[in-house]
């Protein structure tokens, strides 16, 4: 018997499954267990004598460290998907981003670009829908143009209150301009001008009566506007879409809430 435990050991030692690369993490290694209890008492004894204070809690986490940062690699099939369309949102946008500085490929359009996206700024839609309101004689005028006016407030709020919960940085750094911090349009997330152009050509395709051709540069220009923000480098992709959608969202609810020839009339005698 004393003969042939030692050489049971060896056959252990020899084993090609009992090597360490074919263990599972979770079991000891059979050879080395000895050892490593030793080494581990004194670690233990070391680790007492130079840091006694330490809390049964932090050991605790610090066993635990292991199985999160395996949890963190393994992630779910929706967090795979998730990160791969933002990142190719992000390599599009950047390289749509043809105006963003001066040293850009199409760098001398950029203020051309820039005059495109003042076209959409709500700042210079609601004074001159303000100057229409003051000079319009009919009733049916001030209808449309009271309500337009409660679009085009109610699209500042919307977008500033959804930008600071998403608080999104935009594909380049360029700091926001004087009138977009009068409309709180200093994120990305979603697309100030989007929605606002969105708005407006649905508003005027459904209450103007318009030509066919007016109806398409009205369209095209919404679409100009939109994707100039990207050009610029302002807004990811998904930001100008985005815009899109909730510009057709705030469109609806202008129509849910209209407000009455008669109820126009009242605001515009207290104002």
């Amino acid at each position: 018997m004393p003969a042939s435990q030692p050489r049971s050991r060896a056959r252990d030692r020899n084993n090609v499954l009992n090597r360490a690369e074919f263990l599972s993490l979770n079991q000891p290694l059979k050879g080395n267990q000895e050892s490593r209890s030793c080494g581990r008492k004194q670690s233990g004894q070391a680790g007492a004598a130079g840091a006694p204070n330490t809390n049964p809690k932090e050991r605790r986490q610090s066993q635990q460290l292991p199985e999160e940062d395996c949890m963190q690699l393994n992630p779910s099939f929706k967090g795979i998907a998730f990160n791969s369309l933002l990142a190719i949102d992000i390599c599009m946008s950047k390289r749509l981003g043809v105006c963003a500085n001066r040293a850009s490929s199409w760098g001398g359009a950029r203020s051309m670009i820039n005059l495109l996206g003042i076209t959409g700024h709500g700042i210079p839609w609601i004074a001159g829908t303000l100057i229409c309101l003051v000079k319009s004689s009919t009733l049916a005028g001030q209808e449309v143009l009271m309500n337009l006016l409660l679009a085009l407030l109610l699209d500042i709020m919307i977008v500033a209150g959804l930008q600071k919960l998403a608080k999104r940085k935009g594909p380049y750094d360029i700091n926001p301009g004087l009138l977009d911090y009068l409309t709180m349009d200093t994120y990305a997330f979603p697309a100030g001008h989007a929605s606002r152009v969105a708005m407006l050509s649905k508003f005027f395709l459904n209450h103007l009566v318009l030509a066919i051709p007016l109806r398409i540069l009205l369209v095209l220009w919404a679409l100009c506007v939109g994707f100039s923000r990207v050009m610029i480098g302002r807004h990811h992709i998904t930001d100008v879409l985005s815009g899109f959608v909730f510009g057709y969202l705030q469109f609806r609810l202008v129509e849910l809430i209209w407000m009455s020839s008669n109820t126009c009339q009242m605001l515009i005698s207290i104002w």
